[in-house]
């Protein structure tokens, strides 16, 4: 069996990091996966890029300048917005005439557009779609934020201030979809409920599959060894906050601030055995908000170095207010490292409340303060770390992940029989 797995991106965002994955899961369990991509960033034979030519940067511009002049030419919303009006078609190249399957993942910001999807169903090829965010099954936003029109049908979109942009991509998604069918996978079990529910998807399939990590990368290390090369304190714990861009509203860094001031209220003794560590971009940016000694990491994209960041954590914290399966929390788990996040999205389904971690309610700074101080302080710790790498062997090694896979992909080729 050949896959094609489709991708904006070869490495940057969450997206990527789980196709790479994916990717590398099925071509160690009997399948042979090639990844397209817009955006190749190393020489991976397994990987190969779009013809480069100057469509693929208008197609990108393009977008974004549809989007800019429907938000009346302000930059709030900007990427939190897609409408795939132009992209690439695929159905000519020889790496899609081989394949098999045709997987598609996060194909936005000028990869692939409605109609290019469209002629790719009408090519005959079954067709898997992993959703990694709400918007193959909204019109134009890739997470709700509390809207539930996408249950009917999307049309005055509380991302603009007017118009009628998400009712017109609605119809196209709509007439995208006519008549053909896909296969949805969900990371998560929140996201499969919430697909489901969708209008857009009530004739398809929809299935949940969680991503997979690579446990000989992902695992424990020396801790102490993991701080030294990092220049973090060796005699303090270490509260790890992980995030591509770490002003991401989305990714709660208001609640993290306000959890560790609260944190620090109830156990003043903190501010003199513990520390905090924060990777992403604009991590500097955050460091001096916090009321505890902080040390700022940068981005970082280098696998090993990133597995020693995870390691010399004693707890890993993520405050999303949104979220489907986040990588960060099974990387950190992977390494041992116990997590505290929100009751919100995929993550409950992650972390087993008090037994790999803490579940605090949504929104609630003073309970995720306590979580951070239940598995730093309350809790017997090693049981929470033996825990972490217990629930990541069963429910997200590359063997269980595959297996999942190679399940959907056989049934979507004896459908087009």
């Amino acid at each position: 069996m050949r896959v094609l797995i489709v991708n904006t991106s070869e490495r940057t965002g969450g997206a990527a990091v789980a196709a790479n994955r994916l990717m590398e899961a099925l071509n160690n369990n009997g399948v042979k996966a090639k990844m397209l991509v817009r955006d190749k960033e190393t020489t991976h034979l397994s990987v190969c890029a779009l013809p480069q030519t100057w469509r693929l940067r208008w197609h990108f511009l393009w977008e974004r300048l549809c989007i800019w002049c429907h938000l009346r030419l302000q930059r709030q919303h900007l990427f939190e917005i897609d409408i795939a009006n132009c992209g690439t078609d695929i159905t000519c190249l020889q790496e899609f005439q081989e394949a098999d399957v045709i997987h598609l993942h996060w194909i936005n910001q000028g990869m692939l557009s409605l109609k290019v999807i469209r002629k790719i169903l009408e090519s005959g090829k079954p067709v898997v779609w992993t959703m990694h965010d709400i918007w193959p099954a909204t019109a134009i936003c890739h997470y709700a934020r509390g809207c539930e029109q996408y249950q009917t049908q999307c049309t005055t979109c509380p991302l603009l201030s007017g118009g009628s942009l998400a009712k017109q991509v609605w119809h196209r998604k709509e007439q995208m979809l006519d008549g053909k069918r896909i296969t949805y996978v969900c990371c998560s079990k929140w996201l499969a409920e919430e697909a489901r529910k969708s209008a857009l998807l009530a004739r398809q399939d929809v299935v949940s599959i969680p991503n997979t990590i690579n446990t000989r990368v992902f695992c424990p290390k020396d801790k102490q060894k993991a701080r030294q090369e990092l220049g973090l304190p060796v005699d303090r714990r270490v509260i790890l906050f992980v995030s591509q861009r770490v002003t991401d509203p989305r990714k709660g860094i208001s609640y993290l601030v306000e959890s560790i001031s609260k944190l620090v209220e109830m156990h003043p003794e903190m501010k003199d055995n513990t520390a905090i560590a924060i990777l992403g971009g604009h991590a500097e940016e955050v460091a001096s908000q916090l009321a505890l000694p902080s040390y700022s990491l940068g981005y970082v994209s280098d696998p090993q170095r990133i597995v020693s960041v995870y390691n010399s954590a004693d707890v890993f914290v993520l405050p999303s207010l949104e979220d489907n399966l986040p990588n960060t929390i099974m990387e950190a788990m992977a390494c041992g490292v116990p997590c505290v996040g929100f009751r919100v999205g995929g993550i409950p389904e992650m972390i087993d409340h008090e037994q790999n971690g803490y579940v605090a309610d949504f929104q609630h700074a003073e309970d995720f303060a306590r979580g951070i101080h239940y598995v730093l302080a309350e809790a017997d710790y090693q049981s929470l770390s033996n825990h972490c790498l217990q629930k990541v062997n069963q429910s997200y090694s590359q063997q269980s992940v595959a297996n999942k896979y190679i399940e959907v992909y056989e049934q979507a080729m004896r459908l087009r029989r």
